[in-house]
Order: structure tokens, then sequence, then C-alpha cells
């Protein structure tokens, strides 16, 4: 299972890097100058205007920022914080090496085969990892049945599961705003190259070509942060739905595991542990 795990999860990243490439790589080309091409096409006696287009190729970059306007491109700006904010902690988290930890199995496992259960939910309540907050909820509830220490592990796998999904939800949220917040920098754009158009006398073509720019810079700004949101919004939201399986299918295996070696005849003294190990466990953690 950890290499099955560790081989998707390569995948993913690799994927997700490859997105980010693209999208760097689109904007450097967007921003590189498409001088080359025009080069042959001039004569030497258009030289000014040769100079005039390079100089006018060369600003793109700082022409989208600038059409971007004072309100939309702030907005779009922490926008888009906020999304590789979310990316990259929701990436260091969902990872199953962190959520379900190979060497914690093997330490809980080894602490069980040796009858001491004390040990193990120590183990257990000091580490922060997803399996491990379902097996304390489970052993919590060990002494009154294996089928009740399920049942509560099953619903901290879930409440842990809900917990994870709102930060998931979020990326949902922005790729779905993006494209809308484009939108309403479309709408403003076009107000204002008609304000211009119904200013009377003849319009101004700077005037006309800024209310156009500022709306189709707009909308790619949206589109662009909409794009890697709903990518990683489906991305992570899979990605739990394999973590939460695996947690919950390796905790009820363990917790069985620990049931039945605490039913196994044992030497004196230690009959008893089971029971208290899950007294001092008290209340499930949220």
């Amino acid at each position: 299972m950890g290499l099955v795990a560790r081989s998707r999860l390569s995948f993913s990243s690799a994927v997700l890097g490859g997105l980010l490439f693209l999208l760097a790589g689109g904007v450097l080309a967007v921003a590189t100058p498409s001088v080359r091409a025009q080069e042959g096409d001039n004569p030497p006696a258009e030289k000014p205007q040769a100079a005039e287009k390079e100089k006018t190729d060369t600003n793109l970059f700082t022409h989208i920022i600038t059409s971007a306007g004072w309100f939309f491109g702030p907005l779009l700006f922490l926008v888009s914080i906020g999304l590789v904010t979310l990316i990259v902690l929701l990436a260091m988290d969902l990872r199953m090496g962190v959520s379900v930890p190979t060497h914690f199995v093997d330490d809980f496992t080894d602490l069980v085969n040796k009858r001491q259960f004390k040990q193990a939910f120590e183990l257990c309540k000091n580490d922060n990892s997803f399996l491990a907050r379902v097996l304390t909820a489970g052993m919590g509830r060990l002494q009154y049945g294996i089928e009740d220490a399920r049942e509560c592990s099953h619903n901290m796998t879930e409440s842990v599961k809900a917990g994870k999904e709102q930060l998931i939800n979020y990326l949902g949220t922005i790729g779905t705003l993006g494209p809308m917040l484009g939108l309403v920098g479309t709408v403003f754009g076009m107000i204002l190259a008609f304000m211009e158009l119904s200013a009377g006398g003849t319009p101004r073509p700077e005037k006309l070509a800024d209310g156009i720019s500022h709306a189709l810079v707009v909308t790619l700004l949206g589109i662009a942060i909409a794009v890697p949101a709903i990518f990683c919004h489906a991305l992570f939201k899979n990605r739990l739905t394999r973590i939460s399986m695996d947690a919950a299918n390796l905790s009820d295996d363990l917790l069985t595991q620990m049931y039945h070696n605490s039913r196994r005849a044992a030497p004196a003294g230690t009959a008893t542990e089971t029971r208290s190990t899950a007294t001092q466990a008290g209340e499930p953690r949220a």
C-alpha cells in the first residue's frame, strides 16, 4: 500500500508541477516580445516604426498590469496569493506519508504484539496524523466492545475528513469566483468604452483602447486564477478520499488486532491493561 500511495503521490505532484510550469511559461510567452518575426518584413526606412513596435511589445507585461486597474488588479492579486497558500498547505497536509505514516504503523503493531497497550495508546495520543487520531478515538471506546470502537473510529474519520474538506472547498470557491470577477471587469471595461463613445464629438481611440483592454485583461486574469483552482480542487478532493479510506481500513485492522490480543491469555497483572488504557483515553479527540 505504501508503494502504491507514494507512486500516486509522485504522479499527482508531477501533474501539479507541470500545470504550474505551463502557467508560468504562458505568462512568460505573453510577456516576451515577438519582434523577430517582424524584422524581415520591415524595410530599413521603417526603423522608427519597428523600434516603436518593439517598445510596445516589450512593455506588454506592464500593460497587462496597468490595464487590470487599481481595483481589480490588487483584488485578483490577493485572490491569487490566497490560492497559492491553500495549494501549498493542502499539498503539505494531504500526503500519504504524513496522514498514514509507515513508521507509526510499525511501532503501533510492535507494541500491540508485545501486549504493551498503554504504550500503544500513548503513541497514538502523542501523534497528530490522520490515522493516529482515528485510532485514539477507537481505543477510547474499546472497553465497550469492538463494534463500539469501530463506530467511534468511523465517526472520527468523518470528522477529520470534514475539517480538511473545508480548505478544499475554498479552492472550489476561488475557481467559481475567478471567472465571475473577470466578467465584472469585462462589463466595467465595456462601460468605460461606451462612455467615451457617448461623450459626443470624435471619440479618442486611446480611451476606447483603454476600456477594451481593461475588459480583456481582467477576464484573462480571472480565468488564469480559476483554472489551477478547479484542477487542484479535484486533485485534493480525490486525494483526501483515498487517504480517508486507507486510514479507516487500516485503523479497523489495528483495532481488531489489539482487541483480539487483549483477549488472549496473559500473565497476571496484564489482563486488565486494555480496560485501564481505554479509561485513560477519556473522550475522543476532535
